[in-house]
């Protein structure tokens, strides 16, 4: 049985919805034999990902993790491969803001995510929905998150892949119809569900990156 963390985000300042949340949910209803899918939807905090992450991971003990963040000015989805030891220092959705600039002193001014970035990409440019690839995934919680991540999947018994896809806004429901171009949650779950598939059949030592 493979397991998979499927993760996204709360409201945070300037996004008072984020779609990561529904879309986590329809994620987790793609069931896939031989796959069981845990999710989980983090405060946009920084004490949130600290706390909740390593406890994730020891409880599930996931073979992958798959996380969603929101990109507010984004077109496309972003298929993050690196994460930046950088904070910004602007305040959380619980109010705390950084300390510092950077996220581990003395460490890599960036790492890399620990996934198969091609396949993804060809799996999402399959659905027809937009998406790129991108070396920059912020300096916010995302970004945050990225690290955390990267830094379990280097651990022994970690996770062998960690996977994070920033997706632009989406119209709420039907009382605010999509405007021109914009994508919707229908699209982001048909881009999830080509992102589950080539997490679910994931092997380290085969796949590209």
């Amino acid at each position: 049985m493979t397991t998979i963390l499927v993760t996204g985000f709360g409201p945070f300042p300037g996004a008072p919805f984020n779609p990561t949340g529904p879309l986590v949910k329809r994620v987790a209803r793609l069931r896939r034999p031989g796959v069981k899918i845990v999710t989980h939807i983090f405060e946009t905090s920084y004490a949130a990902v600290d706390r909740d992450l390593p406890k994730l991971i020891a409880k599930h003990k996931p073979d992958a993790l798959l996380m969603f963040g929101l990109a507010t000015r984004a077109r496309k989805l972003r298929i993050e491969t690196r994460a930046q030891n950088a904070l910004a220092l602007l305040p959380d959705a619980a109010g705390k803001t950084p300390r510092r600039g950077a996220i581990a002193a003395g460490k890599p001014a960036a790492i890399a995510m620990p996934m198969p970035a091609q396949s993804l990409l060809a799996a999402v440019r399959k659905t027809g929905v937009p998406v790129r690839r991108s070396r920059d995934a912020g300096r916010y919680l995302c970004n945050y998150l990225c690290w955390r991540a990267a830094e379990a999947a280097g651990k022994a018994k970690g996770p062998c892949l960690a996977a994070f896809v920033h997706v632009p806004l989406v119209a709420r429901g039907p009382r605010q119809p999509a405007k021109r171009g914009q994508l919707t949650l229908d699209d982001l779950t048909r881009a999830g569900s080509a992102l589950l598939r080539v997490v679910a059949t994931f092997r380290p030592e085969s796949a590209p990156i």
